[in-house]
C-alpha cells in the first residue's frame, strides 16, 4: 500500500472515529446542548484539510469565510465578500499558506482571486495564472458564499 493511500485511510479512520464519538455523545442526551465557541481559523483549516485528505466533500462557513473540501482531495479557503481564495490542500498534499494571529483577530495572506461560473471554479493566482476546475461542488460553494456575503453575486 502506498504512503499516500495509507495517509488517506488513516484520515478516513480518524474522521469516522470523531463522527462516531460525536454521534454517541448526541445520542446519550435527549436535549440539545448549545455552546458558543470562538472561531479558531487554524482548527477549521486543519479540519477541512483532513476532510480533503479523506476524500470527503464538505462546505463549511466560519463567519464571513467559506472553507470546502472535495472528493478530488483539494481544500480551499474563500473570502466570499472580496472573492479572495487560498488553496489549503491539493491532491491530498497540504499547501503553504500564511495566517497571522493577533489577540482578537487574524489576517490571511490571500494568494488568488476566485469566481464561480456555473459548474466551473475559476482561480486567478497572483502570478496571473488562471486555473479552471470543473469537478468541484460549485452549487453548494456558491450557496455558502451568497449566505456569508449577504446575498452578493459571485
Amino acid at each position: 500500500m502506498s504512503t499516500s493511500k495509507k495517509k488517506r485511510e488513516a484520515a478516513k479512520r480518524s474522521l469516522q472515529r470523531q463522527h462516531s464519538q460525536r454521534d454517541a455523545r448526541r445520542g446519550l442526551s435527549g436535549t440539545t446542548n448549545v455552546r458558543l465557541v470562538k472561531p479558531d481559523i487554524h482548527r477549521e483549516i486543519r479540519y477541512i484539510t483532513r476532510l480533503a485528505q479523506a476524500e470527503d466533500s464538505r462546505v463549511v462557513s466560519v463567519g464571513k469565510l467559506v472553507l470546502f473540501s472535495t472528493h478530488s482531495r483539494d481544500a480551499w479557503l474563500l473570502d466570499a465578500e472580496d472573492n479572495f481564495a487560498i488553496c489549503l490542500c491539493r491532491n491530498g498534499d497540504p499547501q503553504p499558506f500564511r495566517v497571522v494571529d493577533a489577540p482578537q483577530t487574524f489576517a490571511i495572506e490571500w494568494t488568488a482571486d476566485f469566481e464561480i461560473d456555473g459548474p466551473t471554479f475559476i482561480v486567478e493566482e497572483r502570478s496571473g495564472k488562471i486555473i479552471e476546475i470543473n469537478s468541484y461542488p460549485t452549487a453548494e460553494i456558491s450557496a455558502a458564499c451568497r449566505t456569508v456575503a449577504g446575498g452578493a453575486d459571485l
